[in-house]
């Protein structure tokens, strides 16, 4: 049987990992993550059908998907962190079925302040999954995979949204809204029973990231969580840049359902193959930067720059053309790159950060996302669409991208120095264990 030899840190950490075993380990927690994405994005398909029930207005559509977002952010380091404590797996499991339960409640919801309280539980489920999810991932392949590893992990948030927009919309427009949501939870529920069955906590971690630690040794692993200004830039440049593209997202098929005046089936459809580009842009853009990167680590934060810069030329060239086929060429391009932070980024954090406490580094990743970029997306949109319309609203979102090549330029200015003064650090590793050398 094959075994992929997976690395920590530290070369004496090194277990073997039967490669078939790796890949059944990505597949079911990648499925979960489409599961997280398709309760949380089914929303949006929905959001005409809901709008014209409950007489909603822009913004209070915008709370309900920002909401998710802000208890993601919210959450997410102190649940990664007791994740990275208590154990991955069951942690995992226990979200997912937080979540597919809070999704069901979405579709017995029969006003919008219950609406609302399902909304935030289901943040509440979602909030660490993202950061442990993908630290169980990355445990089970070697190091030099983590840009492509982060971007296809986290491309399964994509899928998830083209999966819950389109199937979504087409369950609406045939049954009703209610059986949106209750399509979303019964796929979670069953994932959720499936995984801890087969992911086991023993077989996917090394035998140090279970060990005790004491004080001291907890709290200097802690520290790589901001070791660097580099890790920090990454950080906000990556949440600044999710705000570009977590809101196309959310508010596409209100778009085309108001512009192109296209029904709720007609605009999920449109969307997910949207939101599907941004997805496979997604996975290009990681495997892009493991390729061309791997002896040159400053290239990572410069292709991050250029996507940042490229998706607002696009994105802003789209939003100034008017409605037609030119228009939707136009938004798939930008899209296609917009998230292409994603895999640079989640590389960049893997590698400043120690391995142990990799769940809370992706964690503080995730923070940056939604604080900065996913759950104010959608909502600040929501109040400018309300002020001049969607379209204007549109037009403005892209400049965002600016902002974020600046924070990701600061960071390459100091990345270089970063890796080499952390290569040299002496980090504790267990109880009354010598210093351990991280090695990147």
């Amino acid at each position: 049987m094959a075994f992929h030899p997976i690395a920590a840190d530290d070369d004496d950490c090194t277990v073997n990992v039967a490669r078939k075993y790796a890949w059944i380990v990505f597949a079911l927690t990648f499925g979960l993550l489409i599961s997280d994405y398709m309760s949380r994005q089914v929303l949006n398909a929905v959001f005409p059908m809901l709008k014209g029930e409950w007489a909603l207005s822009d913004s209070q559509l915008g709370l309900l998907s920002g909401i998710v977002a802000l208890m993601v952010g919210l959450l997410t380091f102190p649940l990664s962190l007791l994740a990275d404590r208590f154990g991955r797996v069951k942690s995992l499991a226990l979200m997912a079925l937080l979540w597919s339960l809070a999704t069901l409640g979405c579709a017995l919801a029969q006003d919008y302040p219950q609406m609302f309280i399902a909304r935030f539980m289901v943040g509440v489920g979602e909030a660490a999954y993202g950061s442990v999810g993908i630290a169980v991932v990355i445990s089970v392949f070697p190091k030099h995979m983590r840009a492509t590893l982060a971007s296809a992990f986290m491309a399964g948030g994509m899928f998830g949204s083209v999966l819950g927009m389109a199937l979504g919309g087409t369950i609406a427009a045939k049954l009703g809204w209610r059986w949106s949501f209750a399509g979303m939870a019964l796929f979670g529920l069953l994932l959720a029973v499936l995984y801890p069955l087969i992911v086991k906590e023993s077989r996917i971690a090394p035998q140090r990231a279970t060990q005790a630690l004491d004080k001291a040794a907890a709290k200097a692993r802690l520290r790589t969580l901001f070791a660097s200004r580099s890790v920090i830039a990454t950080y906000i440049g990556s949440g600044l840049q999710l705000f570009v593209g977590g809101t196309v997202i959310v508010w596409m098929p209100s778009y085309l359902n108001r512009y192109y005046d296209m029904g709720a089936d007609k605009a999920g459809g449109m969307a997910a193959i949207i939101v599907l580009c941004s997805g496979a842009g997604m996975i290009l853009c990681g495997m892009l930067s493991d390729r061309l990167c791997r002896h040159s680590p400053e290239r990572k934060v410069a292709l991050a720059i250029a996507y940042c810069l490229g998706s607002c030329m696009l994105l802003s060239l789209a939003f100034a053309l008017p409605a037609g086929p030119a228009q939707l060429a136009m938004i798939c391009l930008g899209m296609l790159i917009v998230a292409g932070t994603t895999g640079p980024a989640g590389a960049m954090v893997a590698n400043l950060t120690h391995y142990s406490v990799h769940g809370t580094a992706f964690a503080t990743l995730t923070l940056a996302n939604n604080m900065l970029g996913l759950a104010p997306g959608p909502f600040i949109t929501g109040r400018l669409s309300d002020a001049i319309g969607l379209h204007g609203a549109f037009q403005i979102v892209p400049l965002v991208s600016v902002a974020a090549a600046a924070v990701f330029f600061y960071a390459m200015c100091h990345y270089h120095k970063d890796i080499a003064r952390i290569k040299g650090q002496k980090v504790p590793d267990a109880v009354n264990a010598p210093g351990l050398e991280v090695k990147l």
